[in-house]
């Protein structure tokens, strides 16, 4: 019987088709994930990436309140149009202390995932107030209400605690310390500062001090908004990485 007339058997037996179909499918399942069981973690290691600090994480929780991410994505593909429009594309390890990820579905704005120090915090400010005032042409509500709503952050341990329940490697000392490390970050004048940016700041592979938080006035009056949480969280994101390090590998001089 030739290599034909065995398929042919195949094609006319419907149950042999199904089961040397499941067959197939059981096979080319196994060898995708049985590997995964022997693997700490899925996502490769980048550095500079580190956990949010108490007022991003607080920026972050009102990103999500306000379904920001119904209309901008935080996932650029690695697709010609949008690394020249966005930047480098988007890391696995970028998104790995988020819960849950800002990838999203639609682009009714632009992709968010570099937007950090791409704008002012006065930008910032003025688009979140009066979207039209930057980008004529926006569609986007505006959300003036964020400066006139002092941040309640008398709960902010309790959530970075929730996030190393998920895997987030926060520390005892930074549940401790998470509402005077919130506040610190937002009065760049404060004595805790440096202790805030010793805490989050990560080490590179050379010992030296990368992702060092920033501290400063966000929202440009000296107070603690949800403005100044939210505006603290969009001007960090896309900075963690420096992709200038791969740009070098990937082309040597």
């Amino acid at each position: 019987m030739s290599l034909m007339d065995k398929h042919v058997v195949l094609e006319k037996n419907s149950i042999l088709l199904v089961l040397g179909i499941i067959i197939v499918i059981a096979i080319g399942g196994l060898v995708e994930i049985v590997p995964l069981f022997y693997l700490k973690s899925t996502i490769e290691k980048v550095e500079g990436v580190r956990p949010y600090t108490p007022l991003e994480l607080a920026g972050r929780m009102i990103y999500i309140r306000e379904g920001c991410y119904n209309c901008h994505s935080q996932m650029i593909r690695p697709l010609r149009d949008e690394i020249e429009r966005y930047g480098h594309f988007s890391l696995a390890a970028e998104s790995m202390y988020d819960h849950p990820f800002q990838w999203g579905s639609k682009r009714t704005g632009p992709d968010l995932a570099r937007v950090g120090a791409k704008y002012s915090d006065q930008w910032h400010r003025e688009h979140l107030a009066n979207p039209r005032a930057v980008v004529p042409d926006s569609i986007m509500p505006g959300y003036p209400f964020l400066a006139r709503t002092d941040l309640d952050y008398r709960h902010i341990a309790a959530l970075v605690q929730a996030n190393r329940l998920v895997g987030v490697p926060y520390t005892d000392e930074d549940i401790a310390n998470a509402e005077t490390d919130l506040v610190a970050q937002a009065n760049p004048d404060g004595k805790d500062v440096k202790a805030l940016q010793d805490r989050y700041a990560v080490k590179s592979a050379k010992g030296e001090m990368i992702s060092i938080p920033v501290a400063r006035d966000f929202s440009g009056d000296g107070k603690v908004t949800e403005l100044t949480a939210l505006v603290a969280y969009l001007q960090m994101l896309g900075t963690l990485v420096d992709f200038k390090i791969y740009d070098d590998k990937a082309n040597p001089r």
